[in-house]
């Protein structure tokens, strides 16, 4: 999982409340678990005029011009500015692979959906929790200057915007850690492979006829 530590991004905006797992990658995606692929059908349902199906060549799909991310000025964003209750329903981590397969390193909003949080902290993606009078203000900035950007700074638990007053927030001591570090479940138990390999190493003398039936 690739590490957060400092960054800064160009601002795109997902100005509605209450986007779901299913807005954000539909069902019909859900076929691949590669964890790559997705980006390309992310929010497929706002991006395009029709529906997009898994494998299909976008390049010749009606193009929703209204969609923001479809806009020039949002070409290469990484942080996401929405609304409340972003990534609610289904539990999918599709939702969470196809923002970072897009792109983007945070997503910034008022509130999150508990799951869809969880998981994003699990694949490299940064949820960063503001009020909604800040989040509010983020937008009034973003939407008044094009190429508005933002750094996020997990060390320092802060956003920064040009020529104002750092935004603070909170994140969980253990999951900031493992953002900082780039460690997924995966990675954290690998950091315990020595005693892993002592306790089986243990286990097959004190039960060798375990061992025995699992190499039959």
């Amino acid at each position: 999982m690739q590490a957060f530590t400092v960054h800064s991004g160009l601002v795109a905006p997902m100005d509605r409340a209450n986007v779901d797992t299913d807005l954000i990658i539909p069902k019909q995606f859900l076929k691949s678990i590669k964890r790559s692929g997705f980006g390309p059908n992310l929010f497929d349902d706002l991006r395009y005029l029709d529906e997009g199906q898994p494998d299909q060549d976008n390049s010749g799909r009606p193009i929703n011009n209204d969609f923001p991310l479809n806009a020039p000025r949002y070409n290469g964003a990484s942080i996401l500015l929405a609304r409340e209750n972003f990534g609610c329903g289904s539990s999918r981590e599709h939702a969470p692979w196809a923002l970072v397969d897009y792109g983007f390193r945070c997503v910034i909003a008022p509130s999150f959906a508990d799951i869809f949080r969880s998981n994003c902290f699990k694949n490299g993606l940064l949820p960063i929790e503001l009020s909604t009078e800040q989040v509010s203000e983020l937008f009034d900035l973003m939407y008044a200057s094009e190429g508005f950007s933002l750094t996020v700074d997990l060390h320092q638990q802060c956003v920064r915007r040009p020529g104002a007053q750092d935004m603070p927030f909170e994140v969980d001591s253990f999951r900031r850690d493992c953002l900082l570090n780039g460690l997924d479940d995966i990675g954290i138990t690998l950091k315990s492979s020595e005693a892993i390999r002592a306790f089986e190493e243990q286990h097959r003398q004190r039960a060798p006829w375990v061992f025995e039936l699992l190499e039959v």
